[in-house]
């Protein structure tokens, strides 16, 4: 693990990347702000999730809109594996699951 943090940080100057933890504050804030939005995100759709199956109705969710908000979510994760950016894939990995629990629980319920 400890390589890869090195590989990475070679990268990172190769690249001429900006580092991380930045050190503006202004980015650094943000920084810690997407981490919670990608972590947040997900688990607000649980409660929709809960609604579904304890009322086993999903009429007033649009089936279309759920089923692109997981091949968007796809999408992301596929663009996260690809440039191997860790915490993406954990955030769009957590998406893809709970955007198919909704879709799944729409088709069921419906």
């Amino acid at each position: 693990m400890c390589a890869l943090h090195h590989i990475s940080k070679r990268k990172r100057i190769h690249h001429n990347y900006e580092p991380y933890p930045h050190p503006n504050k202004w980015k650094r804030f943000l920084d810690i702000v997407i981490y919670f939005m990608g972590f947040a995100s997900p688990v607000l759709t649980i409660p929709q999730i809960l609604k579904i199956w304890i009322e086993k109705n999903s009429y007033s969710l649009s089936l279309v809109s759920w089923l692109t908000y997981l091949i968007g979510s796809i999408i992301f994760f596929l663009y996260a594996l690809v440039h191997k950016e860790k915490p993406l894939i954990i955030i769009y990995l957590v998406s893809i699951i709970v955007n198919l629990a909704v879709v799944v629980s729409i088709i069921l319920f419906r």
